[in-house]
């Protein structure tokens, strides 16, 4: 028949992809640990600490939209006011400003340990820490650092305040619940407290098309689950095991932070919004991250935002390919999410 031909190609082309598959992820294994050392050497990548003072652009800002609105004579009133209140003492509390943008491997990590260690160089007990968490959440070891940072302010004696203006799920609820206070915004997505692994398995595809993976462990539970390989009922059932030890672990964190929490409606996995997370306790005030400065501007707080800035990588395509590479191995490899 006539599509007999477009069949036997299609086959083909299938059966060389998959041999593609099964050779990329042997090499991608071989090169993981080389992956690995310089994924080392990038976190020691040159970078620099930037510290901009916000009531200075504020109060420009504020200056600059007053003498449009006002005539001349009300202008001159407000700038000979707001003189005397310059020369008033101000409040010696700081406030510092962390921004914090977490992605699946919570790779912002390494610079968050930066900025709080720069705070720490300075701050005192009086001062006051606002960290802006903006994550869905993901790996439990980088967001189990990224929260034993924010756990060093509090070890500090320093009031930790965490603003989530749109998520703080999972992980990145790990991080905020470290804080003080927690401020949501009406729309916030809060929560998801859970933990979940996947692991992709095409051992009967490479079989049917005549490659084989062997697999050698030391060790009972080496590897749980396999992408290649055959997996067993003792390695799915260590699997899952492994999945409610990482959950007890994150209930109890939460716990040692809330301990009025329920965790029996909390704990589930689900996610809420600013509003119903407030009414179970998971946040303590409704409101925006720019309404909370508005705040400390107005009773003229000295405001920094720190962040420590890394030099931009010139092999753009590179980069791309290696956080691909690195977000495929950490799929296959059956990283607990959460």
């Amino acid at each position: 028949m006539w599509y007999q031909g477009f069949i036997d190609f299609v086959f083909f082309a299938l059966s060389t992809a998959l041999v593609v598959i099964a050779i990329v992820f042997v090499v991608g294994s071989f090169f993981s640990l080389l992956a690995k050392a310089k994924q080392e050497v990038t976190k020691l990548a040159a970078g620099k600490l930037e510290i901009n003072k916000i009531g200075d652009e504020y109060k420009s800002t504020k200056e600059q939209i007053l003498e449009t609105l006002l005539d001349k004579k009300e202008y001159k009133k407000f700038v000979k006011e707001q003189k005397k209140i310059d020369k008033q003492e101000k409040p010696k509390q700081r406030k510092f400003i962390i921004n914090f943008k977490g992605d699946i491997h919570a790779s912002q990590v390494e610079d968050l340990r930066n900025e709080v260690t720069a705070i720490l160089a300075v701050a005192v007990a009086d001062d006051e820490v606002v960290v802006r968490i903006d994550s869905p959440g993901g790996v439990v070891n980088g967001y189990g650092f990224a929260a034993a940072q924010l756990e060093r302010i509090r070890q500090a004696g320093i009031t930790l305040t965490v603003c989530i203006d749109q998520v703080a799920a999972s992980g990145g609820y790990m991080m905020s619940v470290v804080a003080n206070k927690i401020i949501a915004a009406p729309f916030a997505i809060v929560g998801s407290i859970g933990v979940v692994g996947t692991v992709p398995n095409i051992r009967e595809l490479l079989e049917k098309n005549g490659i084989n993976v062997e697999m050698h462990t030391s060790g009972e539970f080496k590897r749980t689950l396999t992408t290649v390989g055959e997996n067993t009922e003792e390695g799915r059932k260590k699997f899952k095991q492994d999945l409610e030890n990482i959950h007890e672990l994150f209930k109890k964190h939460i716990l040692a932070y809330r301990p009025n929490l329920d965790m029996h409606k909390v704990a589930t996995g689900e996610y809420w919004f600013g509003k119903d997370a407030l009414e179970l306790g998971l946040v303590d005030e409704i409101r925006t991250y720019d309404d909370y400065l508005i705040e400390f501007l107005d009773n003229h707080y000295s405001v920094y935002e720190v962040s420590y800035v890394r030099k931009k990588d010139k092999g753009f395509i590179k980069s791309k390919l290696a956080m691909i590479k690195k977000t495929i191995t950490s799929f296959l490899y059956a990283r607990k999410i959460m």
